[in-house]
């Protein structure tokens, strides 16, 4: 999607399943509290909600075809489970809590363990009450890496987030429950920082090449993005690998959820600005994370890098056989439903907002009995996603990967996140290949969290 820096401104329960056990020699991973210093220098630090006490959490690598434990360890006083944000796995270990699995209690474990088909950039967070979790910090980044390594000087993960906290104590603002949060745009923070530091720098030498993987972990904010004192190519978007490298020419888009890999070169020369920058409200470009050049890595440039390998079962075959099913996005502030099912019965208007929803998907205020489509197994789906509200979505699909339909019959890049801007229509089309009940929301988790879910099976 091409959009201007101006535009951009401007638009600016089922059954729970049992518990598995495995082995008592797992690695872990503790959610917990924590102090961690959000804001700059001067100012107080934040409690959180952490991995392993840090924001954003531990970074866990592994290899493409290999296989991945974690326990989850409970040190919170609230529920919580993990989401393996884009990894096509087993759907018991998809962590979404009333769904997939029971949410683990205070004081208990629960022993995520998946096979790794895809290499890429993925992430995990929370998935119960994912806006405030999320939102508080339960989030880091998941990196699988290909058998054979393209060929860059460094790998650098950027962690995007932002945070809303009171600049006098440092807290969150606690407003994980405000009903115009939540009927609006969603949660934007006063603070924007990479890997949970405000001023991220990195150094770099001029023509040294770097792989920037780019994950956008704030619960609402869309961040236009823009290189400088670089020249970069995108390589994969959402894990995804492209079939070509794109240069970046234009600004690059990032919805939460989503994640977008560069091939960066360094360009500018020691002294010089470099970094990436994102577009403010106001129409001005602001440093995301700096780039200081000290030094020269090479005398030339390099040419444009090669393709990075593809991952299995990218084809999406059979499309145009397939049924296509509308999904009407509804609801939100100055477009306020009708009426749409919650809780088994029908609700108008003024009942939903009084239980705290403003949100549905194709009639239906958060998880129904009945599952939105069911798929049988190798099955293409088509979902067409018409946006009658006047804010933006970021549409999640768990389990798979999917490509936007376009118009003349094209798709578009394999993604598990799409964004659908108002009064547009965005069709995914998919090949529904893993069995189990799998979410299908939007990642701006104020809107996910207050109607905007629903769920596909595979059987």
């Amino acid at each position: 999607m091409t959009m201007t820096r101006r535009a951009f401104c401007a638009g600016l329960a089922a059954a729970p399943l049992a518990r598995p056990v495995f082995g008592q020699d797992m690695p872990l991973l503790t959610a917990q509290i924590a102090t961690v210093q959000l804001a700059p220098e001067g100012y107080p630090a934040t409690p959180v909600w952490s991995y392993d006490g840090t924001i954003p959490g531990p970074v866990i690598r592994a290899g493409q075809g290999s296989r991945l434990e974690r326990r989850l360890i409970n040190s919170l006083d609230v529920p919580t489970s993990i989401h393996w944000h884009g990894i096509r796995i087993d759907n018991a270990m998809d962590g979404v809590a009333g769904l997939t699995q029971e949410a683990v209690q205070p004081g208990e474990t629960f022993d995520y363990a998946f096979d790794l088909p895809d290499a890429g950039t993925y992430w995990y967070h929370a998935h119960t009450n994912s806006m405030e979790q999320v939102g508080r910090g339960l989030s880091g980044a998941l990196i699988i890496e290909e058998a054979n390594l393209p060929d860059v000087d460094r790998d650098e993960i950027l962690m995007i987030d932002d945070w809303l906290l009171d600049p006098d104590t440092g807290a969150f603002v606690d407003s994980f429950s405000d009903p115009m949060t939540r009927s609006h745009g969603g949660q934007i923070g006063n603070l924007v920082g990479v890997n949970g530091r405000y001023g991220f720098k990195l150094s770099a030498k001029q023509n040294e090449r770097l792989r920037l993987r780019l994950i956008n972990a704030a619960n609402a904010q869309i961040f236009g993005l823009r290189l400088e004192g670089m020249r970069g190519w995108t390589v994969a978007l959402d894990g995804m690998p492209l079939g070509a490298p794109e240069p970046v020419t234009d600004m690059l888009v990032l919805a939460p959820a989503q994640r977008m890999d560069l091939i960066v070169d360094v360009t500018a020369e020691e002294g010089e600005a470099a970094g990436l920058l994102f577009a403010a409200a106001d129409d001005t470009w602001l440093t995301l994370a700096d780039v200081l050049v000290e030094g020269r890595a090479a005398s030339v440039p390099r040419g444009a890098p090669e393709a990075l390998p593809p991952n299995p079962r990218m084809e999406v075959l059979g499309v145009e056989d397939a049924a296509v099913l509308d999904m009407p996005m509804q609801g939100g502030a100055m477009r306020g439903l009708e009426s749409a099912t919650f809780d088994g019965r029908r609700m108008g208007w003024q009942e939903l907002v009084q239980n705290g929803q403003f949100w549905a998907l194709a009639g239906q205020v958060g998880l129904g009995d009945a599952p939105f489509a069911t798929f049988a197994r190798g099955e293409t789906g088509r979902i067409r996603m018409t946006n009658d509200t006047i804010f933006p979505h970021a549409m999640h699909l768990h389990g798979m990967h999917f490509r936007v339909r376009n118009q003349d019959g094209t798709h578009g890049p394999m993604r598990d996140t799409v964004l659908v801007l108002p009064n547009e229509t965005t069709e995914i089309v998919f090949v529904a290949d893993n069995p189990g009940k799998w979410l299908l929301h939007c990642h701006m988790l104020g809107h996910a969290a207050s109607g905007m879910t629903n769920w596909i099976e595979v059987t």
